[in-house]
């Protein structure tokens, strides 16, 4: 099932095989042609954790080392992500076997880890830290075997399910004592591709595994060669690290090539079915099955309950003059006066078209599969760049709403623009990275990184909302059908269900309905090291909360005019963020019950990224409802005849 949902990228593949120039490829889709013995690079990409959250570079901890360190130039998103690719000291040839190979040190003389590198070891380990290696731009992966009963038959057979998880990890606990995986054995699959009979066969690499083991100094046997015997069987016991004194071992590896039928348009399948996607199937559907049946219902309601409405408003009989006015008519007059504080509204608006514009970018070019996973870092350096390129559509159109708002300091509007949310989320990761820094992790962003951000920022997306806030606030405001009244009404006493929070609560129920599987999933890539790759099925489920938050708003603010209460800007722009409510509860339940972290500050690292979560999906909700209810209430008052 997974082959059929990765078929864009092979679509892609297939048109850069067959064009006949090289000048142009599409970035991850390129394959790498090896030959027998050909070096296979392995490189090094960080070490992980979800009970820290705190990624550290490989050669934070006293593993061997080539004799020259070369680092990879990172993109924006690796950096963001904290990577750093470097080279390692294995030696890896193309379809050539390495039955055992001390990594470094002499065969003759272990590797000695001090008593502060011990510690630090040790402390990795029990904090279920993994390494993850990459070849040839593959992920390492440990398989994981498990076994379940067969219910269909009789006798019960348990069957086997194989599954991997990313990277291998760093060693395990046992009884209070600590062991480090001091031996890796490489197994990597290769495509042997169809070569004309004169030619010399050519490999690629289609998967990469790891099965790591524990072998303690004195049952592995050595040469003068840096070649090793592995122990047979169980007549080994495992490496331990004992941080209160230094610890002699052992580094050693193993390499076995095995041919494999996966086409190289396909080895990226094994890394995304690690998540049972039957469960994601059945849920999105059931997600759109009842998505849609709501909005249907709630969509023929309140059609028919227009209409009614419209219908006695136009209504001219003999008795005209003798009928009240009441209901959403009745507050014609005040519907469209400009709320408080509306250079502030708008501001926020045109954040929420920035982002608007950006997710449905992002989220349909990695639908075509142009930001697979295979493109490391490709999906953050892109969300990065559009974010910034799309302030001159949020400056345009909060121009074009201050304007109608009755809005005159244009200048200041369109800073507060470019500022506003760029500044919070700023600010907020600031403060998050100089706590990432006192960790001396790699996921703190570097000085010369956080100045490129800020150049981006005030080098581009401050210009160009300026520039769309120009023309925006230069074009006509929007056309409101009704004048409004010099005098306010005054508004009646509002019944409890119309209380701001309770309709926050009714209102995020729906659009949050729709994207609740979906969110399990991204939290799942966030936080756990996951891969997320259906950006199909994330495609479907924004359409499907751009609707519901949509019928939604149109619903709330509806039954807000009914009851004759005419400040909709403000509650409207609220209300319609309510499933960013529901976000954050989701968040603190999947800390509880899906996460263990204990220490203060991955707590903290967690807590101020999802805030800011919640803040953009509030923006990005509460925009879509705004404009939607915008447009309903000026299609309602246009309908009616009023003197």
């Amino acid at each position: 099932m997974a082959a059929a949902m990765v078929w864009w990228p092979r679509f892609l593949l297939l048109l850069c095989l067959t064009c006949k120039t090289s000048t142009f490829y599409v970035p991850g889709v390129a394959p790498i042609n090896f030959h027998q013995n050909d070096p296979v690079e392995i490189k090094a990409v960080k070490l992980t954790s979800s009970r820290t959250q705190l990624p550290y570079e490989y050669y934070s901890l006293p593993f061997c080392q080539p004799n020259k360190i070369t680092y990879k130039a990172e993109n924006l998103g690796e950096v963001l992500r904290g990577d750093r690719i470097v080279n390692t000291p294995f030696q890896v040839l193309m379809n050539s076997e390495k039955k055992c190979e001390v990594l470094c040190g002499q065969s003759s003389k272990p590797v000695t880890l001090t008593v502060e590198q011990s510690r630090l070891v040790a402390e990795r380990i029990t904090e279920d830290y993994y390494v993850h290696l990459i070849a040839d731009n593959l992920p390492v992966a440990t398989r994981l075997e498990l076994y379940s009963n067969n219910r269909d038959s009789d006798d019960k057979k348990k069957e086997k399910d194989v599954q991997f998880e990313h990277g291998y990890r760093l060693g395990f606990t046992d009884v209070n004592k600590i062991y480090l995986h001091n031996h890796l054995s490489f197994i990597l699959y290769y495509h042997r591709e169809d070569m004309e009979e004169d030619q010399e066969h050519t490999y690629r690499v289609v998967r990469f595994e790891v099965i790591p083991q524990s072998i303690r100094l004195e049952d592995l046997k050595t040469d003068e060669k840096s070649s090793c015997i592995l122990p047979e069987g169980t007549n080994s016991s495992p490496q331990e690290i004992d941080p209160t004194k230094e610890n002699q071992l052992y580094f050693t590896y193993s390499v076995h090539w095995e041919e494999s039928d996966i086409k190289w348009a396909s080895r990226w399948d094994t890394y995304l079915t690690m998540s049972d996607v039957q469960i994601h199937w059945f849920s999105i559907i059931n997600s759109v099955v009842v998505v849609f049946f709501l909005s249907g219902i709630l969509s023929m309601i309140i059609i028919r309950t227009l209409r009614k409405d419209i219908a006695n408003y136009n209504k001219e009989d003999d008795i005209e003059d003798t009928m009240e006015e009441s209901g959403w008519k009745l507050v014609h007059g005040d519907v469209f006066r400009p709320p408080q504080y509306p250079m502030i509204l708008s501001s926020l608006l045109g954040s929420g078209i920035q982002l608007f514009c950006m997710i449905l970018i992002v989220i349909f070019v990695a639908m075509l599969g142009m930001l697979s996973p295979s493109s490391r870092g490709a999906l953050m350096t892109t969300a990065c760049f559009l974010f910034m390129f799309m302030g001159v559509f949020g400056g345009f159109s909060a121009g074009r709403l201050y304007r109608t708002l009755k809005g005159h300091r244009w200048k200041k509007g369109a800073f507060c623009t470019a500022t506003l949310y760029p500044g919070v989320v700023f600010g907020i990761c600031f403060v998050l990275n100089c706590f990432i820094w006192g960790k001396h992790s790699s996921g703190a962003v570097p000085f010369p990184t956080m100045v490129a951000l800020l150049c981006m920022w005030f080098g581009i997306s401050l210009p160009l909302v300026y520039l769309g806030y120009y023309f925006g606030f230069r074009k006509q405001p929007y056309d409101n059908p009704v004048r409004t009244n010099q005098i306010p009404r005054q508004i009646p006493e509002q019944r409890w269900y119309m209380n701001r929070f309770v309709g926050i609560l009714m209102a995020g129920i729906l659009p949050f309905g729709a994207m609740f599987i979906e969110l399990f999933f991204i939290f799942s890539a966030i936080w756990e090291n996951q891969f997320y790759y259906l950006f199909g099925f994330l495609f479907l489920v924004f359409i499907i909360l751009v609707v519901s938050c949509s019928q939604i708003s149109i619903v709330m603010v509806y039954f807000q005019l009914c009851a004759e209460d005419y400040r909709w800007w403000w509650r409207n722009f609220l209300v319609s963020g309510g499933s960013a409510f529901y976000v954050l509860v989701y968040a603190i339940f999947y800390f509880v019950n899906k996460l263990d972290i204990v220490e203060f500050i991955p707590s903290l690292l967690y807590f101020g990224y999802t805030a800011l979560m919640v803040l953009s999906f509030w923006l990005l909700t509460g925009t879509i409802g705004f404009y939607a209810a915008y447009m309903f209430v000026r299609k309602i008052y246009a309908a009616v005849k009023i003197d």
